[in-house]
Formats: C-alpha cells, sequence, structure tokens
C-alpha cells in the first residue's frame, strides 16, 4: 500500500500573505462589477462612441462655480407700423371712427402681447423716421379697408408680403403665417384682393431689405366693424400669433381661398 505523503503546513506569514491576496482580488472584483452596473445604466448615446471617447467624457473635469453670470441673448425686434398714425385718418366711418384709431388699437395691443413675451416691439407711425433703414426680425403694418357697404362679399382680411425684400422666400413665408394664423385665431375669411398699394407699400422701401416684412388689412370696417372694435383682442392675438409663427418657424398650412 502506498502511502500519500502529507502537505507541508504553511508558515503564519505566508497564511497572512494568502488572506491579503485573496482580500485585495475580493476589492477588485467589486470594484470591477460596479464599473460594469455603471456604464449598463448609462445613456445609450454613450455607447455609440468608442471606450477611449467614453472615459473620456466621464473624466471631464465640470465648471466649480455654476452660478456664473450667463450672458443674455438679445432680444429679437419686431416693429408694428399703426397704418395711417401720425399723418392721416385713413378711411372716416359715418359715425365719426376712423380707420387711424382702429388701427392705433390693435396696434398697440400686438405690440404689448409681443413684449410681454420678452420682444423688443416697436410701435412705429405711418411715416415715422425710425422705419430708414430699419432692421428687425419683421416688420408689420396694420391697416383696415373701407367704411363704405361694397357688396356682401366685402368681409375678410388681407395680407401682402413685401415685393422689395431680399430674401423674398421669408417675406412670403411672413404673409402665409400671417394668413393662416389670424384666419384660425379670428374666424374671418381671407379676401383675396391684394391691391399694389399693399405689395408696394411705401414701408417696404425703406426699411433695411434684410428686414422681413408684411401689410395685413385686418378687416373691412363695414360688414367686420362689430367684431374689430369689439374684439380688437381678438384682432390683435391674430396678427401676433401669424408673428409668432413666422420667428418660431412653426408649420403652416395652406390657407383656404375664399
Amino acid at each position: 500500500m502506498i502511502e500519500t505523503p502529507s502537505k507541508p503546513v504553511p508558515s503564519e506569514p505566508a497564511q497572512r500573505g494568502n488572506r491579503r491576496s485573496a482580500h485585495v482580488l475580493s476589492k477588485t472584483l467589486v470594484a470591477a462589477a460596479l464599473v460594469a452596473t455603471f456604464f449598463t445604466a448609462f445613456t445609450p448615446a454613450l455607447f455609440s462612441t468608442s471606450l477611449r471617447d467614453q472615459m473620456a467624457v466621464l473624466l471631464t473635469p465640470q465648471p466649480d462655480n455654476v452660478d456664473a453670470p450667463v450672458t443674455p441673448r438679445p432680444k429679437i425686434k419686431i416693429g408694428i407700423v399703426s397704418g395711417h398714425w401720425g399723418n392721416d385718418s385713413g378711411a372716416v366711418c359715418a359715425n365719426g371712427t376712423t380707420e387711424a384709431d382702429v388701427n392705433l388699437k390693435i396696434a398697440t395691443l400686438v405690440q404689448q402681447k409681443l413684449g410681454a413675451l420678452g420682444y423688443d416691439a416697436d410701435l412705429l407711425k405711418e411715416f415715422d423716421p425710425r422705419l430708414t433703414d430699419y432692421q428687425a426680425a419683421v416688420l408689420v403694418s396694420i391697416h383696415n379697408d373701407s367704411c363704405d357697404y361694397i357688396n356682401d362679399q366685402a368681409t375678410g382680411f388681407k395680407v401682402a408680403a413685401a415685393m422689395s425684400a431680399r430674401d423674398n422666400n421669408l417675406a412670403n413665408r411672413l404673409a402665409a403665417c400671417l394668413r393662416d394664423r389670424y384666419q384660425r385665431t379670428t374666424g374671418l375669411p381671407l379676401h383675396d384682393s391684394v391691391t399694389n398699394d399693399m405689395s408696394f407699400y411705401h414701408a417696404f422701401n425703406e426699411i433695411s431689405p434684410g428686414t422681413s416684412a408684411a401689410i395685413i388689412e385686418t378687416g373691412f370696417l363695414n360688414l367686420d366693424y362689430k367684431f374689430l372694435t369689439e374684439k380688437t383682442d381678438v384682432v390683435a392675438t391674430g396678427v401676433e400669433n401669424g408673428i409668432l409663427c413666422f420667428i418660431n418657424n412653426e408649420n403652416i398650412a395652406p390657407t383656404a381661398a375664399p
């Protein structure tokens, strides 16, 4: 019978070394598991880059002063022309109401609404000296049509883009936004009878060519008189929504023709 030689018993220092190695190995395995868990829970976008890039992102130091002041962005400038204001009365109705007065009430509300949203909105007169080389994101001139009865179809609004604009696409988009949002907001129909006085409105040739501009006649001061004078806030909101549509590059649908 062959006897198996007995294994030598390790010395006490060797036993302590073995225990220390096992402890270090245990810590290493725990750390590896934590790292693996961290990367598994991290955003999917992180895994689209190489491991080196991932680690670079994780190790990039963040600024210590999170309360550092941020440079404010300049306000978007918008010009609102109140038709006939400071020049003449425009159309005069039988009850004494003038187009200039109606235009000013609407234009003032539009300017106030845009200002409340943080825009730098100017309220301009018909022949305001500031119109010379006026530079803004948008310029809209607000007018209204005749006080006289023409026919039963003389109702609704009109919009024309600045034909002298440097970028006709932008001017046409502004006009499209005004048509779409004004009709949706007020419910008034589009009256497709734009005149040369609108398309070649004098202010279009005075402002900077880089300013996108349009003119809107918000209604007829005959069949639409009650709506224009009693629902002035709705009228102003319709113009405001058209401008915001353009500023925010919102989607627009083709406006139904009359």
